[in-house]
This record gives structure tokens, C-alpha cells and sequence, in this order.
């Protein structure tokens, strides 16, 4: 199945490693390293016009893609887990 992040992007569920709330995970300097190494390596994808709320890590043919969108990580993990 495939899941919408936003911006017309859409990701098959199956490459999906995690759904992070940005919030509460950037309080860990591990994960704000982690945030700034994959934006320095160009791993990042914007699909959000608003303040972002999560990211999702993905691994797509066997490239790491980290997803960052304004729609919340408990939306995204309830339509995933919808139409497991």
C-alpha cells in the first residue's frame, strides 16, 4: 500500500523504516545530529508548505530518503497501519 505525505508525494509502506514526531524526537541531540548530517548529504525531501510536525525515514531501492511534512506522525501512522 502506499501512504501520502503530502505534496503529492506518496511512499510505498513497505520502505518505510519510521515515522518520527519532529517535537518530541529534536529534543535528543542524536536526533538533531542525525537531522543535520541527512540535510548536509542532500537526504532530505520538504513535502510540506507548513511547519513541519514529523519526518519519515524510508530506504527506496536502496537509497535512505528522509521525508519531512506538516501532517502529524499519528495521522501517518494511522492511515499506515489502516490499510496494513
Amino acid at each position: 500500500m502506499y501512504l501520502h505525505l503530502g505534496k503529492g508525494m506518496v511512499v510505498n509502506t513497505s520502505d518505510i523504516i519510521a515515522i518520527m514526531d519532529l517535537e518530541s524526537t529534536s529534543h535528543s541531540v542524536h536526533t538533531r545530529d542525525f537531522l543535520k548530517i541527512v540535510e548536509e548529504e542532500g537526504f532530505v525531501r520538504n513535502v510540506s508548505d507548513d511547519i513541519p510536525k514529523s519526518f519519515i525515514i524510508c530506504e527506496i531501492d536502496g537509497q535512505s530518503v528522509v521525508y519531512v511534512t506538516n501532517i502529524s506522525s499519528k495521522a501517518l501512522a494511522g492511515r499506515a497501519e489502516k490499510y496494513r
